[in-house]
């Protein structure tokens, strides 16, 4: 028995690593052992070193949102304070957590009937009981803060890195002697800390402000580590630098656009959601399919010639231009908006319900909420514009 799970296990390790898959024609693992230059050639174990890595970039994020963003957003007002605090009531209490956070008309009725409270009270009640179990303003202020500051070190690293790259100018470099491309010190870690910070946020997903789209984030955190290693395996590490600087071109100015709306800069939030959305469109619509597609479907195929993981690789690019599009139409849209109102549209996976409807009533006797103002570009798709292999 022992014998053949074993023999099983050696046939799926063979079919996953094979070379028929991973490797142009004539081409083994046995090819890509040579030293090279700089770091030698990809190879899967070099992934091994993501891991501790990924836990020091976690360790550094919480020493950053402690001592740097927490500060910060203090300073410039944000209270460290919870929501406000509902009228505790038994009755409404035991509905909320037992039956449903989110009473229809007919039980609403019935509780206005019990508590001989107005329909629009209980209402009210709910709301900012719903909002009470929503994290603060300055948790989410640290967390934008973090992924701001990352986007934009790495987005300026991989710049600077690129433009001495000759397959930034030229991307049928991206091909030349393909397998055969040594890794440069600069390219591994590049591509090593782009991994390592999608580790984290991995890691992290378990503590951070749970969203409605939470199942989405991690789907989508789990596509771009794979797709990020399966390119760095099979040693499409240079379009795929490419890729990641692309990507992360527009992710720091969504987050700056959060952090402006969690400081109330509204109009500075407009105005960084408006760049952000044409920086988004442009690099995803534009130099995405022009420039990046172009080359691994019809460069690459001129000059090695398609084999199976080829197939796969441009079948999941051409599937995120698709997702690029549906993207597109979401932000500008809401750009549109903010255009014409002023304000930036409330987001669907906004955490807080209502930023006014938390200001209207502060007291149990207000038997009105008042009507929702906007809570700005709140979340606007976690990675609505900051997907970076893979979107939601």
């Amino acid at each position: 028995m022992a014998t053949a799970a074993a023999g099983a296990l050696g046939l799926l390790w063979g079919w996953l690593w094979s070379e028929r898959f991973w490797l142009p024609q004539n081409v083994s693992w046995a090819d890509l052992e040579g030293p090279g230059n700089g770091y030698g050639y990809p190879r899967a174990r070099h992934i091994l070193s993501v891991f501790p890595l990924a836990a020091g970039v976690f360790s550094v994020r919480l020493l950053f949102e402690r001592f740097i963003a927490k500060p910060s957003a203090l300073h410039i007002g944000i209270q460290d304070s919870c929501p406000y605090q509902v009228q505790p009531n038994a009755i409404l209490e035991k509905v909320f957590i037992s039956i449903t956070k989110y009473p229809d008309e007919k039980r609403l009725e019935g509780l206005s009937k019990q508590l001989d409270w107005d329909v629009r009270k209980i209402q009210c009640w709910f709301r900012h009981r719903r909002n009470q179990d929503k994290p603060p303003t300055l948790t989410k202020f640290c967390e934008s803060m973090w992924r701001f500051t990352f986007y934009l070190c790495i987005f300026c690293y991989g710049i600077r890195f690129l433009w001495s790259s000759p397959w930034f100018w030229d991307t049928r470099q991206c091909w030349h002697s393909y397998p055969y491309q040594p890794l440069t010190s600069g390219l591994y870690y590049y591509y090593i800390m782009e991994l390592a910070f999608y580790w984290s946020l991995m890691f992290s997903q378990f503590t951070d402000i749970k969203r409605k789209d939470f199942l989405i984030m991690f789907v989508h955190h789990l596509a771009t580590i794979a797709l990020i290693t399966f390119s760095y395996i099979n040693n499409m590490v240079r379009v795929g630098t490419l890729v990641m600087c692309l990507h992360d071109a527009s992710d720091f100015l969504l987050e700056a656009a959060k952090l402006a709306n969690y400081a109330k800069y509204q109009r500075l939030c407009d105005t960084l959601f408006v760049v952000f959305s044409a920086v988004f469109v442009v690099t995803r619509l534009g130099i995405y399919p022009f420039w990046i597609l172009n080359t691994t479907l019809f460069e690459s195929w001129e000059m090695i010639g398609p084999y199976p993981s080829w197939w796969l690789f441009n079948g999941l690019l051409l599937i995120l231009q698709v997702l690029h599009v549906i993207w597109s139409y979401l932000i500008a849209r809401i750009a549109f908006k903010a255009l014409i109102r002023g304000k930036v549209s409330k987001d669907d996976r906004s955490d807080v319900e209502s930023s006014s409807e938390e200001e209207d009533v502060t007291t149990s006797t207000k038997s009105s909420c008042g009507s929702s103002s906007s809570n700005g570009a709140n979340r606007v798709n976690g990675h609505m514009g900051g997907s970076y292999w893979a979107e939601e």
